[in-house]
């Protein structure tokens, strides 16, 4: 049977092409820890790989003999939320569950349908592991999954269990615990049901350590596709694997995405004889941004939350409020959004492409637009056209249409993003760049011009600039033009465009919008003000 991508669930070896979690783990570190008894915390952004991780150690391990070693997710238990009592006896099912799936041993069932459920909820959960620890020949190593998914007082019953047997380790309790989840425990705040607010540090503070499992190496994704290549004997056309990299920076969900798009949702693809193009691939990642599928939809909710609001907020220089603190930096980039090293910036393209569709997804599909003026008969983009029609929107429609975005401070870039959006997708594509201290917002549109050919042949290719006006105009425009001609070059422009957003109220509309000719070190540059 032919393998495939895989975009749900672990990694079954039989059914999909995958990395070794060995080559994406430092086992050595990992085993050594385990070794000295520790209790440690393996996190990582979502649909990174953690299960797939966890259960090729757990199997590696177990192979060895050298310890008893259980995989279980607690997932089940967050439905309780604060009930204890609802809670524990959940995981300690889950858990009992594990075991006989993976190990074929029925023990721990029997103890929690028989002496366990007379145990109390607050110590139920240390009993059963107390239980099993003593019951083996071999010391017991157990990892938990989808811890940080629980909820309040049930979270917490969790980590102090697990503190209070930490002592009687390994003779009456496991020698090693991993919670895996995609937080690190330092960054839970647990909200109690008496309103009490406590941190995961002060409930569980025996962590020896904090493990982060990273994305794919550049290597590793080109790894990943030459398995289709080499399985099915279908190539990819020159060019594609640099951009899927540039698209995912290796993210495994995204990497394994945009394969699935491109060799099984695309049918013409199904057929192996044929070499996947360029054009196909930038069909394939449109797909995939507009599914909206389950991993970018959670990805979308991120942006609603408080602590990744005030990080997002600065990269799309929204607002000249205090900089964001380390603690919401870190929370950020362990959700998997952000990248801190050697510059922060956000994790890849096309999150840093979903961002912005993703708080104006409804604005673009509403904003009333014939999709057929702007275009010559010569099928270039006419920008002068567009952007005289987007100054008029923006004039009679920024005030109550930016009061519908989450992000306030950035409605004008947002809304100029998405009224562009609603002209040029599906013909061409936007691509955007922005970042803690840039001050401005790229964006490079680029426009087949020939249909037949696509991206391979001819190609428009337009720079626009967006500024908040802050200060003097003329400083503003002075700055904005040094920086869309450097743009405008380093991309091979054929057009540039700096667009800059005065959100004075105490302004005329008349004195706002305008538009005038610059230019800078030979290059003209088409200046507009909203």
């Amino acid at each position: 049977m032919e393998k495939f991508f895989n975009t749900a669930g672990p990694i079954i070896p039989e059914d999909h092409y995958y990395i070794s979690s060995f080559e994406r783990i430092d086992w050595e570190e990992i085993q050594h820890l385990i070794r000295q008894k520790r209790y440690f915390v393996l996190h990582a952004p979502r649909q990174t790989g953690k299960t797939s991780v966890l259960l090729e150690m757990m199997a590696a391990l177990n192979d060895a003999r050298q310890y008893v070693t259980l995989y279980a997710n607690v997932e089940p238990a967050q439905a309780a939320r604060n009930n204890v009592d609802a809670g524990v006896a959940t995981m300690c099912s889950v858990i009992a569950a594990a075991a006989w799936i993976y190990l074929r041993d029925d023990r721990l069932r029997k103890w929690i349908s028989d002496p366990g459920r007379e145990v109390a909820s607050g110590n139920r959960l240390s009993e059963l592991l107390m239980y099993w620890a003593e019951i083996n020949e071999q010391p017991v190593v157990l990892f938990i999954d989808e811890v940080d998914a629980l909820v309040g007082d049930t979270l917490i019953s969790l980590l102090r269990q697990i503190r209070a047997g930490y002592n009687h380790r390994p003779h009456s309790f496991p020698l090693s615990i991993v919670l895996c989840g995609v937080r690190d425990i330092k960054d839970y705040r647990i909200h109690r049901s008496d309103g009490e607010i406590i941190t995961g540090g002060s409930a569980f503070n025996i962590k020896a350590k904090s493990l982060r499992l990273g994305n794919f190496v550049i290597d590793e994704v080109v790894a990943l596709f030459a398995q289709h290549t080499e399985a099915t004997g279908q190539s990819f056309a020159p060019g594609i694997l640099d951009e899927v990299w540039e698209d995912c920076r290796g993210q495994p969900w995204l990497a394994n995405a945009l394969g699935h798009e491109m060799t099984w949702d695309d049918r013409s693809a199904r057929d192996r004889s044929t070499v996947i193009t360029m054009e196909q691939y930038q069909a394939a990642r449109e797909r995939l941004i507009q599914s909206r599928a389950t991993h970018l939809d959670q990805l979308a909710d991120k942006l609603k939350e408080p602590r990744v609001h005030r990080v997002v907020a600065h990269f799309l220089q929204a607002t000249e409020q205090q900089e964001p603190s380390v603690d919401d930096l870190q929370y950020v980039e362990d959700l998997g959004l952000i990248i801190a090293r050697p510059q922060m910036r956000i994790s890849n393209r096309i999150y840093q492409e979903i961002i912005p569709r993703e708080l104006t997804w409804v604005t673009q599909s509403m904003i009333p637009l014939d999709e057929h003026w702007y275009i010559t008969p010569d099928n270039h983009l006419d920008m002068v056209s567009l952007l005289a029609a987007f100054q008029q929107f923006f004039r009679e429609n920024s005030e109550s249409w930016i009061e519908r975005f989450d992000y306030k401070e950035a409605g004008s870039q947002l809304l100029m993003q998405a009224f562009l959006q609603r002209v040029i997708n599906g013909g061409g594509r936007i691509n955007r760049e922005y970042g803690l201290g840039r001050k401005r917002t790229d964006l490079s549109i680029e426009w087949p011009v020939d249909r037949k050919h696509g991206y391979y042949g001819e190609v428009q290719r337009i720079v626009v600039e967006l500024k908040i006006q802050r200060g003097k105009l003329e400083t503003v425009i002075d700055k904005g033009l040094a920086q869309t001609a450097e743009y405008a070059d380093k991309l091979n422009a054929d057009e540039a465009h700096l667009v800059i957003f005065n959100r004075d109220p105490a302004v005329a509309w008349e004195s706002k919008i305008w538009n005038r000719q610059e230019s800078f070190a030979e290059r003209h540059v088409s200046v507009w003000g909203c």
